[in-house]
């Protein structure tokens, strides 16, 4: 009688899963939250809501890293890219004025290689207490067959919570307001796509190859405690669709952004992308967010207050443009 098969003989290893779950509870226990009730391993976690807010609203984000992961398994780099991860979804609920609560993260792979998935998970740890929010959960997927060796896929999810009263969805926006932009680490996780294109014929030097990796900015604890100070009107988080497609997400009908090029200094790293791969000015703009991660719009008497906090926090800031007037059919955003 042939020997009997087990999960192992399948490809899937059940002692490694239990391992890497071991290995990354110490990092998740520096992100946890006074409202967190349950830890690390249990069928679902358990978080309050923080007793601070009157009347609550829970803001939801999900997201994942995209083709940067490819260069991390070519560059054997899996520190970082967890930041990544939590970057695109927390700064996406924090631009509705939340403040980051809880995170989970999906990591799945062909075979469960702890070393490189414990670096993963750690730099995802990193990236929530840079967010001031709980790592509370997760999942860790082994599937023989479904992803290449050596490569894994990541999702994360986040979810927030605003004061309703404190919402900020730009609809006081008006023509007159300024527009700061907060100067990003790099490409941060978009546009991957077309850098990879790049790569396959051109080689940086290894200042911006590093330029390249760079995780993610998480600009949550400095833009909250903008909030708090400043009766900011809207912000737009620039991901996919670069500067020009994601500030116009934050205006209201009949209003245009006007950003100026001269406005901001454009990093030496896509400088060199537009360069090597012949890339159209509009096309760029659509694509990276060209060194500005976040834009702020708020009344121009407020502009400079608010400039001075983010500095004192750590951000680079500059004013970028403002808001004018749109007839129907024009362009929200306008490059000059």
């Amino acid at each position: 009688m042939a020997n009997g098969l087990s999960y192992r003989d399948a490809g899937v290893d059940i002692d490694a899963g239990d391992a890497l779950v071991e290995a990354i509870k110490p990092f998740a226990r520096r992100t946890l939250r006074t409202e967190v009730l349950a830890g690390i391993g249990g069928f679902g976690a358990l978080c309050e809501l923080p007793k601070k807010y009157r009347n609550p609203v829970l803001v939801s984000g999900t997201d994942g890293v995209g083709t940067k992961l490819k260069l991390a398994f070519a560059l054997d780099r899996h520190g970082t890219v967890g930041i990544d991860l939590v970057a695109m979804s927390a700064n996406d609920v924090l631009v509705q004025g939340a403040e980051p609560l809880f995170f989970l993260d999906y990591f799945a792979c062909g075979k469960l290689d702890t070393r490189i998935a414990a670096q993963v998970i750690r730099g995802i740890a990193r990236g929530c207490e840079l967010a001031g929010c709980a790592l509370i959960g997760g999942e860790t997927a082994e599937m023989p067959g479904m992803y290449a060796e050596g490569e894994y896929d990541l999702a994360g999810f986040c979810v927030g919570v605003v004061e309703k009263d404190r919402i900020i969805d730009g609809r006081s926006i008006r023509p007159g307001d300024a527009l700061l932009g907060l100067a990003s680490s790099g490409a941060h996780s978009n546009g991957y796509s077309l850098i990879r294109r790049i790569l396959e014929r051109e080689k940086p030097d290894p200042a911006l190859t590093e330029a390249i990796m760079e995780p993610s900015r998480i600009y949550v604890k400095s833009v909250l405690a903008t909030l708090g100070a400043v009766p900011v009107k809207g912000l737009a988080h620039i991901t996919g669709g670069g500067i020009t497609g994601n500030v116009p997400r934050m205006l209201p009908g009949g209003t245009r952004a006007v950003l100026r090029k001269d406005g901001w200094p454009r990093p030496k790293l896509f400088e060199w992308l537009q360069q090597k791969g012949n890339i159209a000015e509009e096309e760029m703009l659509r694509v990276f967010n060209c060194g500005i991660g976040l834009v702020m719009a708020l009344a121009p008497e407020h502009a400079n207050q608010a400039a001075r906090l983010l500095g004192a926090a750590g951000e680079t800031v500059y004013t970028v443009g403002s808001v004018e007037s749109a007839a129907p059919g024009e362009p929200q955003a306008l490059v000059v």
